[in-house]
């Protein structure tokens, strides 16, 4: 039997009712364009057979709860998905959003919530996948508790002062793109085997918090990356295995600090990965271990502009003689056959090989040259507070 039009159902809707659904397949696509409530109770699917959006919504206070959405158009341009929303004050919680091209869309919407959906695009390569969830020009939502796999990105732009808590995202791009998105808060999620952890462009006042960001193995990918992003924290994550935990330029005002506390950076190719640097970091109390480089930085500043203090470094030779916790001596870092590939950026294709790790060897024994001081650790610390 032919699934049966879901927008009569919406348009004899009263504004302001809570709209039960019968048990059953919905045709779709379809528009609420009054506050209502729809409640599918886990039983509903709304199929747009491949055509355009699934559901849209254009009214505020418009509450979407227990429904499955699926089949959505293929466009990129018109982001063909599961759900576009204009309204405010809204409430997505408890949906299935599967086989579309977007997930959830925002668009200029502000107050609303998205809590405890699952969302999944479709089966091709990541970059022809469309965003998970999408916020445009959308302001103090909160994102919780979602659970999001084999999408692109989860984008948000031009959308400051939003919130994304417990949230899952795996198989994907890059599991948060933040753009022109000031004082965003990232806290308790889970972002595992994506290209990229968080990646920031132009988004001051970040709070990224007790995050756990593992296997971001891309010859790109990184935990967390920040390019002409200042007043940042980066306070108590796991960022395990990847191929940079952290990624960095200097803020654009030095005085804006991004600040590194209380992390644990561990198993990655490089940990700690600063380009362009002219200071302006504050890494204190993170434990760096097992990582191949623990720290890089690459530009024409001087590292000494940036702050290091208390830190757990696994390779650190020195003793805690009067039993402070911190070692007697700083922790310094030095290039020596690492300014190779450091300053020439090509030559990081043979890092490892027999004759870097033979010339790197022999530099550290009797440099041919002065090396260069990478950072200087002033109190290091002999045991992980975590």
């Amino acid at each position: 039997m032919a699934a049966q039009p879901l927008q009569p159902w919406l348009d004899t809707a009263l504004p302001g009712t809570s709209l039960r659904l019968p048990p059953g397949t919905y045709q779709g696509p379809a528009t609420i364009n009054k506050p209502l409530t729809l409640e599918g109770d886990g039983k509903v699917i709304i199929e747009a057979g491949g055509r355009g959006t699934v559901l849209t919504v254009k009214a505020d206070y418009v509450t979407l709860r227990g429904l499955t959405l699926r089949g959505s158009g293929d466009s990129h341009d018109a982001i063909d998905g599961g759900l576009m929303a204009e309204g405010n004050h809204l409430l997505i919680e408890d949906n299935r959003i599967e086989d579309v091209l977007f997930g959830i869309t925002l668009h200029r919407s502000n107050d609303s919530v998205i809590r405890r959906n699952r969302v999944r695009s479709r089966p091709v390569d990541s970059a022809e996948r469309g965003d998970g969830i999408r916020l445009w020009y959308s302001t103090g939502n909160r994102i919780e508790n979602n659970d999001i796999a084999q999408i692109r990105d989860i984008t948000v732009s031009n959308s400051p002062r939003n919130r994304f808590t417990g949230n899952v995202v795996k198989d994907s791009r890059r599991a948060l793109n933040f753009l022109f998105a000031n004082r965003t808060l990232v806290e308790n999620n889970h972002f595992e085997n994506n290209s990229t952890g968080i990646i920031a462009l132009n988004s001051d006042g970040l709070i990224i918090r007790r995050n756990r960001i593992i296997h971001s193995m891309d010859a790109s990918g990184a935990g967390v990356a920040l390019k002409e992003t200042s007043s940042a924290l980066i306070d108590s994550n796991e960022i395990v295995h990847c191929a940079h935990g952290i990624m960095a330029d200097s803020p654009m005002n030095p005085i804006n600090r991004i600040v590194f506390i209380n992390n644990l950076i561990a198993h990655n190719i490089t940990g700690i990965y600063f380009y362009g640097a002219k200071g302006g970091h504050m890494a204190i109390n993170n434990t760096i271990r097992n990582n191949l480089w623990p720290v890089s930085i690459i530009g024409d500043g001087d590292p000494m502009n940036d702050t290091w203090w208390g830190n757990l470094w696994d390779d650190y030779e020195g003793f805690d003689l009067n039993g402070d916790g911190f070692g007697d001596k700083p922790h310094e870092l030095y290039a020596y056959a690492d300014r190779i590939w450091m300053d020439t950026p090509a030559a990081k294709f043979f890092r490892n090989s027999p004759v870097l790790e033979l010339l790197d060897f022999l530099e550290r024994l009797a440099p041919f040259s002065a090396p260069s001081l990478i950072l200087r650790d002033t109190a290091p610390r002999m045991k992980a507070l975590r």
